[in-house]
């Protein structure tokens, strides 16, 4: 290999390229995502350092009364240590890992992708970039149709900077926007929005914020200073998905 290959390695030129294909292209919160990461060698002999997937989203910031969108990361995933590719050698290594039960939604604006990159020293690191379709589990997916059924409308689904109150693993939480467009709650809320918190033991805490109609004089008043809405948490298991609906009513119908 010639000083004149090594210095163009060095900067980038020439370099290896990644690709990474999976075995299926969606999946649920907690269920394992397949495929393999081929690279192939540049022009020149290089020592990658590190190989590792990323989960990505976007979600909404808010600074000095401004929103801005940002890429937030939600896990990370090493797949191999340093080892060295040689000119024009292809090289596979496959991998698994379980999305995270936090994992967003893919509804709305939330978007999810996995992002391969090689650390390179001294180079500019080739990436790769797939977006991916993560669905709701039974559980999720009982809770939402069971609004859906009330007579709400998905709305917006939207990831935003969580409130330290609400913060965990992640600095932002996916909210579920609902409007009442039928049944028993048109005319008596604005809104309802449902956010997912995920445990360690398989349930699930949920927490809805009821957006109440402000009436009479006040009700003015009352939304200038939020206090037309209520926040709800409770928690869920597979063992309420045959009674979702009902207990979600039980709940919704105290504070409408």
């Amino acid at each position: 290999m010639s000083f004149f290959n090594k210095v163009l390695a060095s900067v980038g030129i020439g370099s290896a390229k990644v690709d990474t294909k999976l075995e299926k292209d969606s999946a649920a919160p907690g269920e394992a995502l397949r495929g393999v990461v081929e690279i192939t060698g540049g022009s020149t002999e290089q020592k990658i350092d590190d190989i590792y997937l990323s989960l990505n989203t976007t979600y909404i910031k808010e600074s000095d009364d401004k929103k801005y969108t940002v890429s937030g990361l939600i896990d990370r995933f090493r797949l191999a240590h340093s080892f060295t590719l040689a000119a024009n050698e292809r090289k596979e290594i496959p991998f698994t890992f379980n999305l995270p039960t936090d994992t967003p939604l893919s509804f709305g604006k939330t978007k999810i992708w996995v992002a391969t990159g090689l650390d390179i020293k001294n180079a500019v690191d080739p990436a790769d970039k797939d977006y991916i379709r993560v669905v709701a589990n039974p559980l999720m997916d009982s809770v939402l149709n069971a609004v859906s059924s009330m007579g709400f409308r998905l709305r917006e689904a939207e990831c935003e900077q969580a409130p330290h109150r609400l913060r965990s693993r992640l600095p932002f939480i996916q909210e579920f926007e609902f409007v009442p467009v039928s049944g028993p709650y048109r005319g008596k809320l604005d809104e309802l929005e449902v956010v997912f918190f995920p445990q360690a033991n398989g349930e699930t805490e949920i927490m809805i914020q009821v957006d109440r109609k402000a009436r009479g004089l006040g009700g003015f008043l009352a939304e200038a200073l939020e206090m037309d809405e209520t926040f709800v948490r409770f928690t869920v298991t597979n063992a309420d998905i045959p009674y979702m609906q009902q207990k979600l009513q039980s709940v919704i119908a105290k504070y409408a």
